[in-house]
């Protein structure tokens, strides 16, 4: 882990935009962010959940995803539109989606979370394809970012490495599924939180004694 002295503590949160328990998870990561700052530096990480894929979607990927669609909903109420299964040809590459993040993460950091949500809602509610570069700008605009200047860092060779960087850097974690959570810092170590969905009643407290705040402030 890098980009922080030893002493900062960090929320350390490994998602992709593409990755439907994510999506479950929004309302919680985003919680948490607004009860641990400034306690905390929350620090978004993507996981490349299916980063670089180039298989056009079969029927059979579309009941597979479905039910990891119906599995997520029931547990988390998060909604999904359906109509995404009437796609012809689509390729579930989430690399675009993640580097959007990036990019967004290095020209805004305090909007990374808010690009992070805006292409959960883009693709899981309003079916938007957020594998394609004109879409990914749009969304980069409705965040507060400059669509051009989100177009030249999103199509930098140097976001590319940064990108897949991020896959290393959760490959080498041992993170094993997403939404991840970690927390802690440099000096002390990072405590791993949860791999895969849980609620904020669940995780809260948890994370507020790791961070030494008390209950029911932020």
């Amino acid at each position: 882990m890098t980009d922080a002295t030893p002493a900062d503590k960090q929320l350390i949160y490994f998602a992709d935009p593409m990755c439907s328990w994510c999506w479950g998870f929004a309302p919680v990561i985003v919680r948490l962010a607004e009860i641990t700052k400034p306690a905390a530096t929350l620090r978004i990480i993507m996981g490349g959940l299916r980063a670089y894929n180039t298989k056009v979607m079969e029927a059979s990927d579309k009941s597979y995803i479905g039910n990891h669609w119906d599995h997520v909903n029931e547990r988390t109420g998060q909604p999904f539109n359906r109509a995404f299964f009437d796609r012809e040809g689509f390729i579930y590459d989430t690399e675009p989606a993640c580097r959007a993040v990036v990019a967004v993460r290095h020209l805004s950091p305090d909007k990374a979370l808010a690009m992070l949500e805006r292409l959960h809602r883009a693709f899981y509610l309003e079916n938007q394809d957020v594998t394609e570069r004109d879409t990914l700008c749009l969304l980069a605009g409705e965040v507060g970012v400059a669509p051009k200047e989100f177009a030249n860092i999103f199509d930098d060779d140097k976001t590319k490495d940064a990108t897949k960087l991020d896959f290393l850097v959760t490959n080498q974690t041992g993170v094993g599924g997403f939404p991840s959570l970690l927390v802690g810092n440099e000096r002390e170590g990072f405590r791993l939180i949860t791999t895969g969905y849980e609620d904020l009643e669940a995780l809260e407290g948890p994370v507020r004694r790791l961070l030494g705040l008390a209950e029911g402030v932020g």
